[in-house]
């Protein structure tokens, strides 16, 4: 119980040199409106949406589905209601920028979905990977700044949706799911058949 208290006393001594140092007017603004895309996933999930409409791109999109609703599964449903850690904003007494969310605080779902679809699509494309990477990265950090998240409930988030994407990709691999989706749709010639 000892160990838990210290990192939680390390948790708040970085959220709160956030907010001594780093908070400024520009993030209280871009920061609740980063936390508000990441909430429930929804950019990702709007994301993966529109690589559906597309042949090439109609893997990943399941792929970032199937990755994040497993990491909502494992943290949101599972661990959170086990733990039951209380928010760093339920602790601290500070001025808010954002309503006080009512679920538990470990794991970080925002992190957790953004990781999740960032590392999918990473995995499919540099190209765009590093982009999503940032923005998961932002959605990540505007926890912290939103003081809504422990340092450490971000970082297992990120860990659990790295995991939860390297997963959904390994088994779409071994089973040539990809492939298989990628061929749905496509109109075979007449003498290919044959």
């Amino acid at each position: 119980m000892e160990f838990f208290n210290f990192v939680t006393q390390i948790d708040i001594a970085i959220l709160n040199f956030i907010r001594e140092f780093l908070r400024c007017t520009f993030f209280d603004v871009t920061m609740p409106f980063l936390s508000a895309i990441g909430e429930g996933g929804i950019v990702w999930i709007v994301i993966s949406l529109i690589m559906l409409f597309f042949r090439k791109t109609r893997s990943w999109g399941i792929m970032l589905l199937l990755a994040m609703l497993l990491g909502y599964l494992i943290g949101e449903v599972a661990v959170k209601n086990i733990v039951c850690r209380v928010r760093p904003c339920y602790i601290v007494d500070i001025q808010m920028i954002v309503s006080k969310p009512r679920s538990y605080s470990f794991p970080s779902g925002h992190s957790c979905s953004s990781f999740a679809a960032a590392t999918v699509i990473l995995k499919m494309n540099k190209h765009f990977g590093i982009p999503a990477l940032v923005l998961a990265s932002l959605i990540a950090f505007s926890r912290l700044y939103n003081y809504v998240h422990y340092p450490t409930d971000v970082l297992c988030g990120i860990i659990l949706g790295v995991l939860c994407a390297l997963i959904v990709c390994y088994l779409f691999k071994k089973f040539k799911l990809q492939e298989k989706i990628d061929k749905l749709g496509v109109r075979r010639d007449k003498n290919e058949i044959s």
